[in-house]
């Protein structure tokens, strides 16, 4: 079973229209994807459906990315917050489970510690907390908010965006560190992600996001500051390719001993790129 739910939703003051896939028949399920220049909630699809036949899965798009016209809103990690806030008044489960890709991690386990009934179970696929750049430059933080506001400028943000977001540029960003097989970025995958990043308003969540305005903490202490007593069981899914310092987080998250972790193919998109080995990990702890 598949439809699409509609949520009106109020996030920082403002009208957030939220779409939602619905997918499967069982107890329910909510599934977060990342946070990126190419991420939507498609990229959740095939989870769901591999999921489908144990969790009916909730799948939204987060505020100011997916698929569609994007909503212009002060993009930021309370409004992130107020956003998940605002979907669990809406869609409260409670739910079997909880799924998070990348930075959608942090916020996840930041939404279960204020909303303790809400989730039975978590499990963070390849979470990361730092944005592309501060992961790339930490040094170079001075430029970011520069970068920022350069990006969400009239007229000169719009071309510096195209400049970014080609296809080409999409292909190489995917085989460099998204897909684990370069084989998997096919003309057809560069087509759809370049859909994604044409949708209006589309430049103001990438400029937050790649310049680590969506980080949900400053620092590594901070993250693993969010895990430990009083959360649901987590598990967290590694993936093999992952980028060295991603990874270098991922690890770092794993021997402090308050997850439960469990390896799989892929790099930071191993959800979508093998949905069926990340169900069978899901099912297996």
């Amino acid at each position: 079973m598949e439809t699409t739910r509609h949520l009106d939703l109020t996030v920082a003051g403002r009208p957030v229209p939220t779409l939602c896939d619905v997918i499967g028949t069982g107890r329910d399920a909510l599934l977060l994807p990342a946070l990126s220049t190419i991420s939507d909630r498609g990229e959740m699809r095939d989870l769901a459906r591999a999921l489908g036949s144990e969790y009916r899965c909730l799948v939204p798009d987060w505020p100011g990315f997916g698929a569609r016209p994007r909503t212009r809103l002060p993009l930021g990690p309370n409004t992130l917050h107020a956003f998940l806030d605002g979907l669990l008044a809406a869609a409260p489960g409670p739910y079997a489970l909880a799924v998070a890709a990348g930075h959608g991690a942090g916020y996840l386990v930041a939404a279960a510690r204020r909303h303790p009934r809400a989730f039975e179970r978590l499990v963070l696929v390849a979470p990361t907390w730092r944005g592309p750049l501060p992961t790339a430059m930490p040094s170079r933080a001075h430029w970011f908010p520069r970068i920022r506001r350069a990006v969400e400028a009239p007229i000169l943000g719009d071309a510096l965006y195209r400049l970014n977001i080609s296809p080409p540029i999409i292909g190489r960003m995917m085989r460099a560190h998204v897909y684990a097989d370069p084989a998997h970025v096919t003309p057809d995958v560069i087509r759809a992600k370049h859909a994604v990043t044409r949708q209006r308003n589309g430049r103001f969540g990438t400029a937050a996001f790649v310049t680590g305005g969506l980080d949900p903490v400053a620092d590594r202490t901070a993250f693993l500051d969010l895990f430990g007593d009083g959360l649901p069981p987590t598990l967290v899914l590694r993936p093999e390719k992952a980028p060295r310092r991603s990874g270098a987080e991922m690890d770092a998250l794993i021997a402090q001993g308050q997850v439960t972790s469990v390896a799989i193919p892929g790099a930071l998109s191993p959800h979508e790129e093998f949905p069926a080995a990340v169900a069978a990990a899901i099912r297996a702890v």
